[in-house]
């Protein structure tokens, strides 16, 4: 009898391991830090910013300076002189809203050079940990640095179109 049980926990045992899914970890923060192309498009990236920056800062305090003067002025003007004033102000204020959503805004200079420098790397580590992940055997990759979580999932563990099926739903 006693045979018999190690028999069947054997084989239990046996078909939990062929089941069970491999998974593995990575840190992408470690990885780019360490990849230095990443590093130098980083640092690129905060320089091409801090100019943008300092390109809408110079706007930013023309318009502080005309509203100073603007203040300082205002009993001696006209209405028309205090209206002219005002939208010269306003076009200035105007201008450096423009700069900084062109620079700054979601798909502004900023994120098309992040984009162009940033992708081919990404797209590297991403085929890399593709390629382990295959010789590895493993299913699913987490990275432990982010928010993001999987990197990478095997297809085969993929139950999207079953999920749809159980729905009533062909894809």
């Amino acid at each position: 009898m006693t045979l018999a049980l190690l028999m069947i926990l054997h084989s239990s045992l046996f078909t939990l391991h062929s089941m069970a899914q491999k998974f593995a970890l990575v840190d992408m923060d470690y990885i780019f830090k360490n990849i230095p192309a990443y590093e130098r498009a980083n640092e690129q990236l905060n320089q091409v910013s801090k100019k943008w920056q300092a390109e809408v800062d110079a706007l930013q305090i023309e318009a502080q300076t005309l509203y100073k003067n603007y203040q300082n002025e205002v009993v001696f003007l006209s209405q028309e002189q205090k209206k002219a004033r005002q939208d010269a102000i306003m076009e200035k204020e105007k201008e450096a809203a423009e700069l900084k959503k062109k620079y700054f805004g979601p798909q502004g200079e900023l994120f098309k050079k992040r984009t162009s420098l940033m992708t081919p790397i990404q797209e590297e580590v991403y085929n890399a940990v593709k390629e382990v992940a295959d010789l590895r055997g493993y299913q699913l990759v987490l990275d432990r640095a982010s928010d993001q979580g999987i990197i990478f999932g095997s297809p085969k563990i993929d139950i999207s179109n079953e999920i749809l099926s159980k729905l009533g739903y062909s894809n």
